[in-house]
Parts: structure tokens; C-alpha cells; sequence
């Protein structure tokens, strides 16, 4: 049996009778920037995540970068956040001129620790970077505390977590500012890049506005040097298509996520996800932690079932970020997560049998090995 990391193939049958027409639609008005479309999806994403305002961007790296630019964050500050994260995250405090400062990370979830966060904290810190990785939320309540005390600004990276929920509030939309992707493998994925800021000030939105546009909301007028980063109204369309269907996609995310965690419960070499109380993880990945992650890793190839390492090297051991002074032993739990950790197939057509026959072939490989 064939099971592969993520197929959208049978995402795409599902809403194929309502997708094509708003793509024709878009290509028959031959509006493909910013526009009604663009407009119409914002709104429905401030729905969504609760926000009073989002803004359409072209990918959630620059999602991140907007947020910096937006709140000022730039040459001579901080900003803290983890290593243990896709490289967006950190390359954006550094492409916005400031100085990522890391945290480690919990065993248990590979969330940042926030309880390490103050001790980082001087006159240079200006903003902390939660990212609320494979779907669940970062301990948002002592977070935004100490961001309070030290009066610093707050952005989510929410780029996997969309619909992920915090003791009754939706992921980006708790901090300052939310970003978002909508990568094609993320829970909610459009047709190539695509991104979101989301925020609850308005002044905040219409920087944010600009911004995207070459910094100016008018033609040809500039108010500061801003970024050509929005979203094309073709990818806008396909995010209107598949936003009534995402909840239902994270109940089968979270329905396969269960029955892998019954299957692998009397497997003591399997160290499962584990959901916090007062969160709702909406498994964009669904990661194991085994010693012998590499020789898994080649055993569940060799049977033709998908499987990948996020990430196999912590970014403070990365070569770009050698300037920021860490070194090897640093953050042991991002290495040690770097080292051991294996996401599995959990999109939500999977079938039981495909969710059944993954785990039988971990629980077999591991009771040799």
C-alpha cells in the first residue's frame, strides 16, 4: 500500500464543480491584482479568525516581514522567538535589519518556552515571535504578560495553525499581529504562495495596506519604502472556495491524529503529539519523536509511505545565522527535536486502513529496532 505524505489531489475533486467558475470568472474579467476578489477573502478570513481587520499578502514570509516593517521593528532591535521553526521565521527579523534572539523549546509540544523569554529581555527588545508550530498554540497568557510589563509588540506566526485555538480565542488574533501562509500544504492552501496579516488597530491595517504596495495605497505616491507583496486575485478566489470547508479538513486532521495516537499508545519507542488543555491543535503536522528517527525515516521510504523531518537542523546551528553568536549545545531540546522528531501523513483524506497500516509499520519497525 501507497500512502503519501500529503496528497491534494482528492481536496481538489471535492471542490472542483465550485472552483473552476470563480477561476474563469477572474481570468474572463482579466482582474488579477489586489481587487474584489482579494477584498471579498479578507473579510471572510476576519470572520474566520475573529480580527477586525486582515490584509491579503503574497506569502506568509512576507506576511511576517510586513508585520515587522509595520510595527517598526528594524536595525539595532530584538526580537525573540525559537529555533526550532521553519526559516521564514527568523529570516525576516534578520531581512527587517533586527536581531533574532532565541528561547528553547518544550519537550513535549517543541513550542517555545516562555518562561525563558524575560531573562532575553533588554533595552533592545522590541517585539516577541511565538510560533505556534504544526498547529498548536505557544502559552499565549504568560506571553502576552510579559509583553505587557516590558510594553512590546506581539506577532504570531500562525503560518501552520489557522483555526488552532487558545483558551477560547483563535490563533492571530491575540497578539499585535497575525501571519498566516496559505502554502499549498497548509490546512488551508491556495494554488502556489499566498499569505495574511491579520490585526485588531486600524491604523495598523492601513500601514499594513501600504505596505504591501510599495509602501502607498495611491498610485505612484509613497509614503515609505514598502514591499511589492499582495495577494493575485486568482489565489484569493481558490482560499473563497476552500475556507467553508476548512473546519471539516481539521476534524479529519484531528480525527487521524487520535486514531494514530491509539494505535502507537502501547508503544513505548513512540513519543505522540501532545495537545495542552484550553488548546485546539489542528495538526498541520503530525510529528512522532523516536531515537532512531533517520533508520525510520528510511524504512517507511523504502515501503512507499510518505514521511519528513521539520526541521533537521535547528536555526541557530544554521550557516547564515553563525553571526548571531550561538554555538552547539545552545538550545539542547531544539537539537535534540532536530534529531529525533518525524512528521507522518495525517491530511484528512487519508483512509483508517492508510492511518491503520502507517502505524503497523512504525510499531513493527520499532519493536526490532
Amino acid at each position: 500500500m501507497k500512502v503519501p505524505m500529503l496528497d491534494l489531489k482528492p481536496q481538489y475533486a471535492q471542490i472542483k464543480e465550485k472552483l473552476l467558475p470563480e477561476i474563469m470568472d477572474t481570468i474572463e474579467n482579466q482582474a488579477f491584482i489586489l481587487g474584489p476578489k482579494v477584498s471579498r477573502v479578507e473579510q471572510e478570513l476576519a470572520e474566520y479568525i475573529g480580527a477586525k481587520f486582515t490584509v491579503g499578502c503574497s506569502s506568509g514570509t512576507d506576511a511576517l516581514l510586513l508585520a515587522l516593517m509595520a510595527l517598526d521593528v528594524g536595525p539595532g532591535d530584538e526580537v525573540i522567538t525559537t529555533p526550532y521553526t521553519f526559516f521564514a521565521t527568523a529570516g525576516s527579523i534578520a531581512r527587517s535589519g533586527a536581531r533574532a534572539v532565541f528561547v528553547d523549546i518544550e519537550p513535549d509540544t517543541y513550542l517555545m518556552r516562555v518562561d525563558q523569554i524575560e531573562k532575553k529581555i533588554n533595552l533592545k527588545t522590541k517585539a516577541i515571535m511565538p510560533v505556534h508550530l504544526f498547529g498548536q498554540c505557544v502559552d499565549m497568557d504568560p506571553l502576552m504578560a510579559i509583553a505587557r510589563k516590558y510594553n512590546l509588540k506581539v506577532i504570531e506566526d500562525s503560518a501552520q495553525a489557522i483555526g488552532s485555538g487558545y483558551k477560547g480565542k483563535n490563533s492571530g488574533n491575540i497578539g499585535d499581529i497575525g501571519c498566516f501562509s496559505f502554502f499549498p500544504s497548509k490546512n488551508l492552501g491556495c494554488f502556489g504562495d499566498g499569505g495574511l496579516v491579520s490585526a485588531n488597530d486600524e491604523s495598523l491595517s492601513e500601514r499594513l495596506k501600504g505596505l504591501r504596495v510599495h509602501g502607498g495605497q495611491v498610485q505612484y505616491h509613497h509614503n515609505e519604502v514598502g514591499l511589492n507583496a499582495r495577494l493575485d486575485a486568482l489565489q484569493a478566489a481558490v482560499i473563497s472556495v476552500k475556507l467553508p470547508y476548512l473546519n471539516s479538513w481539521t476534524e479529519g486532521r484531528r480525527h487521524n491524529a487520535a486514531l494514530y495516537n491509539e494505535l502507537f499508545k502501547n508503544n513505548n519507542k513512540v513519543t505522540t503529539p501532545v495537545e495542552k488543555e484550553g488548546r485546539r491543535h489542528i495538526y498541520n503536522q503530525y510529528v512522532i519523536r523516536v531515537d532512531n528517527r533517520d533508520a525510520l525515516k528510511a524504512h517507511l521510504t523504502e515501503k512507499e509511505i510518505g514521511c519528513a523531518v521539520y526541521y533537521p537542523l535547528s536555526l541557530h546551528q544554521q550557516k547564515c545565522f553563525a553571526n548571531l553568536g550561538y554555538g552547539e549545545g545552545d538550545f539542547p531540546e531544539s537539537e535534540k527535536a532536530a534529531k529525533t522528531t518525524l512528521a507522518l501523513p495525517v491530511f484528512p483524506e487519508l483512509s483508517e486502513e492508510q492511518v491503520k497500516f502507517v502505524a503497523k509499520t512504525v510499531n513493527d519497525f520499532t519493536a526490532k529496532s
